[in-house]
């Protein structure tokens, strides 16, 4: 299974500690990045950095070792998610933004307590 597509470009996001690429697909653009060959508090940081270009249009394809539970509570609020397994029992979490709320997410809450 083939997550990323050959025409991803791979853009610079601040704060990021992982490569981020960005294509867009059936008119909505993605966001994509790999957590799932890093410990904590990595995934939570780059989850947290990606989430910031999120609008209407967009969406963050996050792949991780697991579901990031310590991430949801945080943004819960603001951000909707699906979550599939996919090979290697990795995970693939699926984020947007829900456009009809006002952003209470505090992105500097970017490490869990384990």
């Amino acid at each position: 299974m083939q997550l990323l597509p050959n025409d991803a470009k791979k853009i610079e996001i601040e704060g990021s500690t992982v490569d981020f690429y960005t294509f867009i697909k059936d008119g909505i653009i993605n966001y994509y990045f790999d957590t799932s060959e890093v410990g904590p508090p990595e995934p939570m940081v780059n989850a947290m950095a990606g989430l910031q270009l999120l609008d209407k249009n967009s969406k963050l394809v996050m792949i991780n070792h697991k579901p990031p539970m310590g991430l949801f509570p945080k943004i819960q609020q603001n951000y909707a998610y699906e979550i599939e397994e996919i090979e290697d029992g990795k995970h693939i979490i699926i984020f947007t933004y829900k456009s009809n709320t006002r952003q209470q997410t505090d992105f500097s809450q970017n490490t869990c307590a384990g």
